[in-house]
C-alpha cells in the first residue's frame, strides 16, 4: 500500500493538539485536499465514529467513508475507509522536549487495479509531497496561532 509518513513538531501542548486534529469540523482547514468532513453517526468522535470525506486532487474528487479505528484521548486516532477511496490515516501524539508535542502522522492508501489506478496514481503521486508540506504548516499555524505559508 503506498502512503506517506511525516513528523510534525509543534510549541503546542500535546492535549491542544490532539483536541484540534480530533475535532472533524477542523479537518477541512488543515487537511490539504479535504473539501468535506462531515459525520454520518451520532457519535462525532471517538472509537466507531464514522465520516463522509471528500478530498479533491488536481480534477478529481476522491470520497470516502471513514470510520475510527483506533482511538485513545490524547494520544492516536487512526481512521480507516470502510467504504470509496480506500485510505487509512493514523495520528499518533507525544511530548517532546521543552514543551513540544510531536505528531506522527502516516497516510495510506490503495489504487485501484488497471488504467483507472494508474491514472489516479499519476494525479496522486506528484502531489503527494506537496499536501504533506501544506498540512504540516496549517496544522502547525492552527494550533500555534501563527499564519501559515
Amino acid at each position: 500500500m503506498p502512503g506517506v509518513r511525516q513528523t510534525v513538531t509543534t510549541h503546542s501542548p500535546r492535549e491542544q493538539v490532539f483536541a484540534y486534529v480530533d475535532d472533524y469540523r477542523n479537518v477541512p482547514d488543515w487537511m490539504f485536499g479535504v473539501t468535506r468532513f462531515t459525520p454520518v453517526t451520532d457519535q462525532t468522535c471517538g472509537l466507531g465514529a464514522t465520516y463522509q470525506a471528500t478530498m479533491k486532487i488536481g480534477p478529481k474528487n476522491l470520497d470516502s467513508t471513514l470510520r475510527v479505528t483506533e482511538w485513545e484521548e490524547g494520544r492516536v486516532v487512526v481512521l480507516t475507509s470502510i467504504a470509496g477511496f480506500d485510505v487509512q490515516t493514523g495520528w499518533r501524539f507525544a511530548d517532546g522536549d521543552d514543551g513540544t508535542t510531536v505528531v506522527d502522522v502516516n497516510f495510506d492508501y490503495e489504487l485501484p487495479g488497471g488504467i483507472a489506478g494508474r491514472v489516479l496514481g499519476a494525479l496522486i503521486e506528484p502531489v503527494v509531497g506537496q499536501a504533506v508540506k501544506q498540512t504540516e504548516s496549517a496544522l502547525r499555524a492552527a494550533v500555534e496561532g501563527v499564519p501559515s505559508s
